[in-house]
Parts: structure tokens; sequence; C-alpha cells
């Protein structure tokens, strides 16, 4: 049996990656993972306060969505929203991992996404920190680029020929 794909959807916060990774998951039946829910509490304080994450702070939360992804979806395959804004970080995330990875930035304006935090409630995620994922965000070469500013129906179009799924 052929071992299924990994499918990071990548982008700074607020580009939409949990709606889309949802979205895909149900249109594929690939298991869906939201990478916020393996961020450590501390992260989690940290960002709240309006203060951005270190490469030393990611560390373990990268650390800890490759362990995931090689124990739990070795068979499944499955989907991840991760920002995985650079690619020291990408390397992270796929190392050890032998099923085949595929990429997805979800990419798009920086207003357009701030305008999508101001509207977001109950995320420890602000605006303030936007910039700071902008100013560190190194786009793949091996992603599949999704306009933001589409509607989700088209973005989901756009990933599934992308990718043949």
């Amino acid at each position: 049996m052929a071992q299924q794909p990994i499918i990071f959807i990548t982008g700074v916060a607020g580009s939409g990656k949990t709606t889309v990774g949802r979205r895909l998951s149900s249109k594929t039946g690939f298991p869906f993972y939201d990478g916020d829910d393996f961020h450590s509490e501390a992260n989690v304080a940290k960002m709240a306060s309006g203060t951005p994450l270190t490469d030393e702070d990611r560390q373990g939360w990268l650390e800890s969505i490759n362990v995931f992804v090689r124990k739990e979806l070795d068979i499944s395959g499955g989907i991840i929203a991760c920002s995985a804004l650079k690619e020291s970080y990408r390397k992270i995330l796929v190392s050890g991992v032998e099923n085949p990875v595929k990429w997805i930035l979800l990419n798009g304006e920086k207003e357009v996404i701030r305008e999508r935090i101001k509207r977001r409630k109950k995320h420890f995620f602000s605006e303030e920190l936007l910039q700071s994922q902008f100013d560190i965000l190194e786009k793949s070469n091996r992603a599949l680029v999704v306009d933001v500013s589409e509607e989700i129906p088209k973005i989901l179009v756009r990933i599934m020929k992308g990718l043949n799924l």
C-alpha cells in the first residue's frame, strides 16, 4: 500500500490555513490537524502578550509536529496547518518523514490578512504580530502558491488540481 501524502498548508497567521485545511480534509478524506494545537502554553502566552516567537521558541513546537507526523500519520497521511515561515522550519517538520510531502503556501496582501485577523474572535494571535511573520517569511519554490483573496471554493479547486488530488 502506497504511503499517503502529508500536506502542509503554510502561510502567515490569518491567511486561512485552518479554514482551507478543514475544507480540504472534507474533500480528500485526509485527517486535518492544526499546528496551533501543538504550541506550548508558554508560546501561546507569549503571542497573546503581543511578543513574536523566536526561532528558539518555535524549535520544540516544530519538533512536536514532526514527531506527531512520523508516528501518527505514517499510514493515513494527513493535512497540517502550520505557518512554517522559514525553510529551516520546513526542514524540521519533515525530518525523517517517509511519506510524500506536499506544500501549499496561502499568500496574500498584508492588509487583506490584517483585516481577517481583526475579525477573529478568541484567538491568541494579534494583528500587531503580523508584520513579524511577513518579515521572516521565506517562500518555498516547492510550494503551490495560492492567492488568499480568492473565494474558498476556488482555492480548493486550485489546490486539488495543483496537487493532483
